[in-house]
């Protein structure tokens, strides 16, 4: 009875985190979630947009979050699942602005956009696992716990990702 106790003290103190709390800890990852955002989406208005969604959606869906410690991989879920549906988004967009886009590619490293291709091929739960190891310097039980996986299959997830790499590099 007193774990649960602690269980519903712990939610409310959550459920009740105040405005400027919310915005310090959001403001520690924004960041994070940038650097996530333009690796996914390529360009920096695309990922400043979803920085700002995802902040938008996070502070909407504030008291959903049950775990206070899970407030980073929470976020970061969140950033992912923004960039996912503006790159569904952008699926749907005219050709002529991805010309524009194309043009503005080229002036990238070569090595650069060769690493991005292959990273825009492989299956998204690999790509996920992949860039949150290697370009957020995630560990595997953090990774497990933003996709919310068993760590084993994030292990799997990464030897299959870097194997698709390997393979379109």
């Amino acid at each position: 009875m007193v774990g649960n106790t602690m269980n519903e003290a712990r939610l409310a103190d959550v459920a009740l985190m105040d405005e400027e709390a919310f915005f310090e800890r959001l403001y520690v990852e924004h960041r994070k979630m940038y650097a996530i955002a333009f690796s996914y989406l390529g360009t920096e208005t695309d990922a400043l947009e979803v920085v700002q969604e995802a902040s938008c959606r996070a502070w909407m869906k504030r008291k959903k979050l049950k775990d206070e410690q899970a407030f980073t991989p929470w976020l970061i879920r969140i950033t992912i699942n923004c960039c996912m549906d503006e790159l569904r988004r952008k699926k749907r967009m005219l050709p002529s602005e991805k010309l524009v886009e194309e043009a503005a590619q080229e002036m990238k490293s070569n090595e650069r956009i060769d690493l991005e291709r292959a990273m825009s091929r492989m299956k998204p739960k690999y790509r996920h696992a992949v860039f949150l190891k290697y370009y957020q310097d995630m560990t595997t039980a953090q990774i497990a716990m933003v996709l919310k996986r068993p760590e084993g299959t994030i292990k799997t997830w990464l030897r299959e990702g870097l194997k698709q790499l390997r393979k379109y590099l």
